[in-house]
């Protein structure tokens, strides 16, 4: 039986949650965080470790909101996503960088941690307890460690079930083939109800139109180990491709 591990991305900055730490804050009848919720359909599903992606300075919160009493249920280990985990030919350049430098490094400082196949997702974000068993299943009885291309799979969401009824949403949508198989993803902003329809905007401000049911990611995605050594090769690449200073763009997994 594969071992197959929870990696969970905590290390946001949370900057439109005013007031304590947006990963931490209770949503249950007994204070449980949301991300406990995926904890439980995870372990439930299969998953036997769980990886928590944080910022250091929040570990002693972090382990008192919700680590602890996992550490009960599952193997448990701690990562931190920090600014300065970059190669050191880059640390002069992005020396005054404070926001987080996205996904692909929160996963990328898991490495050394896994062993076989794992599943990412959002702290933040719930998403039902089907997912973690069909990616689960895919995992541990079809997906492929050693193969000419990487063996990926994603859980996708119907839009119209992932969106709030206090503003707009970021999303990526995906453009599914008949064959099932992704074939984009397409990250798009501000998506909310207008009328009997939808508003949303492209990454340059343009109006994009959209179904309400196509399929989009909310970050829950399948991934063998390997998959590891492509995002340490595309870091430095995507670090040398920006302009010094620029405090924006992030590694996008």
């Amino acid at each position: 039986m594969k071992k197959t591990t929870l990696v969970i991305m905590a290390a946001g900055i949370g900057s439109r949650f005013r007031g304590g730490i947006k990963q931490l804050a209770p949503v249950g009848p007994n204070q449980e965080v949301i991300m406990e919720y995926s904890i439980f359909d995870a372990i439930e599903a299969g998953f036997n470790k769980v990886v928590f992606v944080i910022k250091k300075d929040i570990e002693s919160e972090f382990r008192a909101a919700i680590g602890n009493r996992i550490e009960k249920q599952a193997e448990v280990a701690y990562v931190y996503q920090e600014l300065t985990d970059i190669p050191d030919c880059f640390l002069e350049k992005f020396h005054s960088r404070t926001k987080p430098w996205g996904t692909g490094q929160a996963v990328l400082s898991i490495r050394g941690m896994v062993d076989g196949p794992f599943l990412v997702i959002n702290a933040d974000d719930y998403y039902g307890k089907e997912g973690f068993k069909k990616i689960h299943d895919y995992m541990v009885n079809h997906m492929k460690e050693d193969s000419e291309v990487y063996d990926l799979c994603m859980g996708g969401f119907m839009l119209v079930n992932t969106l709030s009824e206090n503003g707009g949403v970021t999303r990526g949508v995906c453009e599914v083939g008949d064959d099932g198989y992704l074939r984009r993803v397409t990250e798009t902003f501000e998506i909310e109800r207008s009328g009997d329809g939808l508003k949303a905007v492209d990454e340059q401000g343009n109006p994009v139109d959209l179904d309400i049911n196509c399929h989009v990611s909310m970050n829950m995605w399948g991934l063998p180990a390997s998959f590891l050594k492509e995002l340490e090769k595309g870091f430095p690449e995507f670090l040398a491709g920006i302009k010094e200073g620029d405090i924006k763009s992030e590694y996008l997994l």
